[in-house]
């Protein structure tokens, strides 16, 4: 077992610092893991995905994965990675929250298996719930110093000063005993041998596999173990998972099937090669085939095509990623104002949302806005009325699709699900009127 998921994970290049005895742990039998999710929003971003995938690879081999929603946790906030303290969140909104994330879980994770490694859920508010600060301070804070948890980086880069850093209150330097104490929990009552997390989380797993060891004293059979991933990172140095509009979300309100499907499909060459091995589930033949393939003919995006496709199914599913793709089409759609009056005014909205926008008053389009002013003056897409005139001589400008010439004004009939008008000046140039 251990063969085949930790070296599964390392061509996929998602270890990054494994507990020595791991592997043999891993080998050994079926093994119970876990990861835990900070429940700071009601749904996950992509950056999520990573841990559900080490779940579901975990899975796949016989081992036995815990998804532990950190309601307790979450009172208090990790301040690894932090340079400042988060906002406590009151009760209400962590229930919220929590409910949402075990939504999301339950979609890649089968918690009603029957099987033998079948996943479980867990929330360790409650375990937590009703520990009181005199007995946590008894039973755990007395087994380990405070010298140990002041090495910790996430505690270290904190208290340094530096990065505008303002130190770090007695509530979030407690976060990793608490932590810890969860790893313990589950080692007593699940048999949970092994924490796996980012890379950013190797101090609170440590803490926690330390934990397990001191509070077993005595027990030469206690042993805990510890595994990372790499935190994702883009080639360009910009942070992973975000978009101009926020966080690329797992959930479908937050962030549509399509602008998700989008994200993937416009991925760089170098990332797109990195993200097909840890965000898919294709095998090391079929991902060598493609990554050579799309070296042979670049322009054709095969790499970001089968990577947009095989993450789109797995988050949401292949009918929504089929959706994706034949809306994704419609821009270039031979039918364009047929097709497009199929779509919903939302859909429309994220089609639209990525390129070169103005908006114009109703009254404008109402009165019938003339060409050279839409492609000009009124929205400054082309720098000047001349460069405009030239464009609709050389028959380059289109409506919709539709070529037009000098003479035409946008009317109300032009607009596309009541408040868009779609402009071309040129093969490659499109622009959006939207009507407020």
């Amino acid at each position: 077992m251990a063969n085949k998921f930790v070296e599964e994970l390392r061509w996929r290049g998602m270890v990054h610092d494994i507990m020595p005895g791991t592997e043999e742990q891993l080998d050994l039998e079926m093994t119970t893991a876990y990861i835990g999710f900070d429940p700071t929003s009601d749904a996950l971003h992509i950056g999520s995905l990573v841990p559900i995938i080490l779940l579901v690879h975990l899975e796949k081999v016989g081992h036995k994965p815990i998804a532990l929603v950190g309601g307790a946790t979450g009172m208090i906030g990790d301040p690894s990675g932090k340079s400042d303290e988060r906002n406590l969140l009151d009760e209400a909104t962590l229930e919220h929250n929590v409910a949402g994330i075990k939504n999301i879980l339950s979609r890649f994770l089968d918690f009603n298996s029957t099987e033998r490694n079948a996943p479980v859920l867990v929330n360790n508010y409650d375990w937590m719930k009703d520990f009181s600060f005199i007995n946590f301070a008894r039973d755990v804070g007395k087994r380990i110093t405070v010298n140990y948890m002041m090495a910790k980086d996430s505690v270290k880069k904190r208290l340094s000063g530096d990065e505008g850093n303002v130190g770090m209150s007695f509530t979030e330097f407690t976060y990793q005993l608490i932590q810890g104490y969860d790893f313990h929990h589950l080692y007593k009552t699940m048999g949970c041998k092994l924490q796996m997390g980012g890379s950013d989380q190797w101090g609170n797993i440590t803490t926690g596999t330390e934990l397990v060891r001191r509070m077993h004293d005595g027990d030469d059979q206690a042993k805990a173990y510890a595994m990372t991933c790499p935190l994702i990172t883009k080639a360009d140095g910009s942070k992973f998972g975000k978009s101009e509009g926020g966080n690329i979300w797992l959930d479908a309100d937050k962030t549509s099937v399509y602008k998700f499907y989008q994200f993937w499909l416009n991925t760089t060459d170098e990332d797109a090669e990195k993200y097909i091995k840890i965000f898919t589930f294709l095998d090391k033949e079929t991902i060598e085939s493609l990554i050579e393939e799309h070296k042979k003919n670049p322009g054709f995006n095969a790499l970001q095509k089968r990577l947009a496709e095989e993450v789109t199914s797995f988050v949401h599913s292949k009918e929504a990623l089929d959706e994706s793709i034949e809306t994704s089409k419609v821009l270039f759609s031979k039918n364009f104002k047929e097709d497009i009056k199929k779509l919903k005014v939302t859909t429309l909205d994220d089609i639209f949302s990525d390129i070169q926008t103005a908006e114009i008053e109703r009254s404008k389009i109402e009165s019938g806005l003339d060409i050279i002013a839409a492609l000009s003056a009124d929205t400054n897409f082309l720098s000047s009325n001349g460069e405009a005139r030239r464009a609709l001589k050389a028959n380059a400008v289109a409506v919709n699709k539709e070529k037009v010439t000098e003479d035409y004004k946008i009317k109300i009939s032009d607009l596309i699900g009541d408040k868009y008008v779609v402009l071309n000046s040129g093969k490659k140039n499109t622009y959006i009127i939207k009507v407020d």
